[in-house]
């Protein structure tokens, strides 16, 4: 649309396109809202919109996504989780445990957390894990503390939800939905939550391509929700020195193919806590438009993923390496 073009012009193109039979989808952007249209299988040409009132151009977008394609929307997208805005000049740090363990041990952490300059809250109060036997998560009781902490702190909350069956559940406490690896590619999981009406963070699954990945973004999309986080969580290779294969040079190809921000997770990425500041760094210098770091004030005693968390005073450390690297990339954190 143009940038002068007015809701009632918007509007006027969404019920065009509903009486062909399309689904339409307005995105607003910085400067100007962008429409898609799905359902054409070809039919339907450009003259049916361009003479609009208020439509500047159409365009026919090649990629299999459609929504999530820079061809379609090629201003950057800027997400916004409670007050904090992820996409935009500002490098987004979300930390936290990895599940929530108890009351006293979220609020403490969370203090840390906003103490030290993080922006959101992360934490599990439903936990996927390999094995049956593991901890699996405090369920309902985990998102109440999770909100107990929100309320301490202010801090956003960012919390995974494993299932259709908990979506509604989670999306009443958290303020954005986590799908993880393993659900990248749960298909009616991904519906769900595109009707939530709550911005969701997705991991790349850890064996999926760069087109995989985006089309699962676009299955959120396709629901009307336009809230969406990528994430890099490190993919499965051969390599033994680290528990999954940090690939950050997925961020600049997300980036020229997609508006959506990116987001990196150097925790899960690498399992181990000596390489977690090293890469959340390059993961900056690289273009991610924030991180997702676990931090735990006892990670020795830590029920899920103890070896991979930050202790409060590590976390100080990164966030004080961050901030000349963001400034050398025209980023502030």
């Amino acid at each position: 649309m143009d940038r002068t073009a007015t809701d009632e012009d918007v509007g006027r193109v969404v019920r065009a396109a509903e009486r062909l039979g399309l689904k339409a989808h307005p995105i607003p952007g910085a400067q100007r809202t962008a429409i898609g249209l799905t359902g054409n299988k070809g039919a339907i040409g450009p003259a049916a919109f361009e003479n609009l009132p208020g439509v500047l151009e159409v365009i026919r977008v090649s990629h299999p996504y459609k929504l999530v394609s820079r061809e379609f929307h090629p201003e950057d997208t800027v997400v916004s989780i409670g007050s904090v805005a992820i996409g935009g000049p500002r490098i987004v740090v979300m930390a936290g445990p990895c599940a929530v363990e108890s009351l006293e041990q979220t609020v403490a952490i969370a203090r840390d957390v906003k103490r030290l300059g993080g922006d959101l809250l992360r934490g599990g109060a439903f936990k996927p894990r390999t094995s049956p036997y593991s901890f699996q998560g405090l369920g309902e009781e985990g998102l109440k503390i999770l909100a107990a902490a929100r309320k301490e702190t202010g801090l956003p909350v960012v919390t995974e939800v494993l299932d259709t069956a908990y979506v509604d559940l989670v999306a009443r406490y958290a303020d954005a939905l986590q799908v993880g690896a393993r659900n990248m590619q749960n298909f009616e999981l991904l519906k769900q939550v595109g009707r939530a009406g709550k911005p969701v963070l997705l991991k790349r699954g850890m064996s999926a391509t760069l087109e995989e990945f985006l089309l699962a973004a676009e299955y959120v999309m396709a629901e009307g929700n336009p809230n969406v986080v990528l994430c890099e969580r490190g993919v499965r290779t051969f390599a033994d020195h680290t528990r999954n294969t940090l690939d950050l040079s997925v961020v600049p190809a997300v980036e020229r193919l997609s508006h959506l921000p990116i987001v990196v997770d150097p925790s899960h990425g690498t399992g181990r806590r000596d390489k977690v500041i090293p890469m959340s760094c390059a993961a900056v210098a690289a273009g991610a438009d924030g991180l997702i770091v676990e931090v735990h004030n006892k990670p020795e005693e830590a029920l899920s993923d103890g070896p991979q968390a930050l202790t409060p005073e590590l976390f100080a450390g990164l966030m004080g390496r961050l901030r000349p690297i963001a400034a050398a990339v025209g980023r502030s954190a």
